[in-house]
C-alpha cells in the first residue's frame, strides 16, 4: 500500500484524547476505499506481507551492495525503501549530482539535502521497483560514476 497514507495508533488514553483533537481538524478522513484496503490487509495479508519483505530484503541488498560496489558509500537501511548513498567521493554536490543522472542516465534520485543539513553530501534511492530496473539503474549509476571519476 505504499503512498496509501493509511495508520494507526495505540497511546494512553490522555495521550491519545489530545492526538485525537489534533488529527480531527488536520484531515477530514481517510478515503473509504483506502480504509477498505487496510482492514483487508490486517485482517488476511499476512502471507501477502511475508512474500513482501522477502522481496525488499533483496532489493536492499541489490541496492546497497551495487552503490558500494560503485564506490558511493552506502548504509543498510533499516526503515523504509530508501537507500542513502554519499556521493562525495564524485566531486559533484548533491544538487549537480541528481540533476545530470536524470539527464545523462535518466536515473532519478533525490539531493539529500531536502532532508536536513546531515542529508548534505547524499542521494536518496527509492528501491520500491522491480529488481530488474534496480539492475539497470545501477549500470546507469556506474557508467555516470566512471565517467565523472574519467
Amino acid at each position: 500500500m505504499t503512498g496509501w497514507r493509511v495508520g494507526w495508533l495505540c497511546a494512553p488514553a490522555g495521550i491519545l484524547e489530545g492526538i485525537v483533537k489534533i488529527h480531527q481538524y488536520a484531515i477530514m478522513s481517510a478515503p473509504t476505499t483506502a480504509q477498505d484496503a487496510a482492514l483487508e490487509a490486517l485482517t488476511n495479508g499476512e502471507a501477502d506481507v511475508e512474500r513482501m519483505l522477502a522481496a525488499y530484503d533483496r532489493r536492499r541488498r541489490l541496492i546497497v551492495d551495487g552503490l558500494n560496489a560503485l564506490g558511493l558509500r552506502t548504509f543498510e537501511p533499516r526503515g523504509a525503501f530508501y537507500a542513502f548513498p554519499q556521493i562525495t567521493s564524485t566531486g559533484l554536490d548533491a544538487e549537480t549530482f541528481a540533476e545530470r543522472l536524470l539527464h545523462e542516465e535518466h536515473v532519478a534520485v533525490v539531493p539529500g539535502g531536502a532532508f536536513g543539513p546531515s542529508g548534505e553530501g547524499h542521494v536518496r534511492a527509492c528501491y520500491a521497483t522491480s529488481e530488474e530496473q534496480l539492475q539497470e539503474a545501477l549500470v546507469r549509476i556506474g557508467r555516470f560514476v566512471d565517467r565523472l571519476r574519467g
